[in-house]
């Protein structure tokens, strides 16, 4: 497009801009009428319609206070809860067979005993704060069953720092670490604490 040299007003004018220059005048600075994009008003008009909406909502029409959401989703998040702990409670032999069969309990197992056990544990199960994994003593059970680490497992002994992971682990995750004791049986971990509580299997 040309340009339209005005030197009356002091700035460079392309062809048809004159209809759009406002008559402002600000320490010789001067300024043209460009429209604002259709998309930009259309969000400005949509935002405003919003607002409206949610002031008669909220303040005029009973809607919720922040108080009142959160009370509601605290009833909801409560409810999964239960659900999830009447999950846990139960254990059958038949399911976790099942998920074995399903899954890699072998790969999951680990994750779940280096996220949550290795630290009492120690490395391969050798022991640490907790007892050795590995040899056939056991303090509080009397074979390394699944019907027998279930419940000790979601329980805990929180009196000897067991805690109760059935309150942290889903049944999922129980089982692979149920598998994963399972399994450390008879290994050889790198430090071996000494046996603890009775023989109650042979190795």
């Amino acid at each position: 497009m040309e340009k339209n040299n005005n030197k009356e007003e002091g700035l460079d004018l392309l062809e048809g801009e004159k209809d759009i220059l406002l008559d402002h005048n600000y320490d010789g600075i001067q300024e043209l009428n460009h429209p604002l994009p259709s998309w930009w008003m259309k969000s400005w008009a949509a935002s405003m319609v919003f607002a409206v909406a949610y002031v008669m909502f909220y303040h005029f029409a009973g809607g919720p206070t922040s108080s009142e959401e959160l009370a509601r989703d605290m009833v909801k998040i409560n409810e999964l809860k239960a659900i999830a702990a009447a999950d846990v409670s139960n254990f059958d032999i038949a399911h976790y067979n099942e998920w074995k069969a399903k899954n890699d309990a072998t790969a999951l197992g680990n994750e779940v005993y280096e996220t949550n056990c290795l630290s009492c544990h120690a490395e391969g199960g050798g022991g640490d704060i907790g007892p050795n994994l590995t040899d056939g003593h056991w303090i509080h059970l009397k074979n390394r069953s699944p019907e027998e680490l279930f419940p000790f497992i979601r329980d805990g002994f929180e009196d000897k720092g067991m805690p109760a992971w059935g309150e942290l682990l889903s049944k999922e995750e129980i089982y692979a670490a149920i598998n994963h004791i399972i399994e450390l049986k008879g290994t050889t971990p790198p430090k071996a604490k000494e046996p603890q509580g009775e023989e109650v299997e042979q190795i």
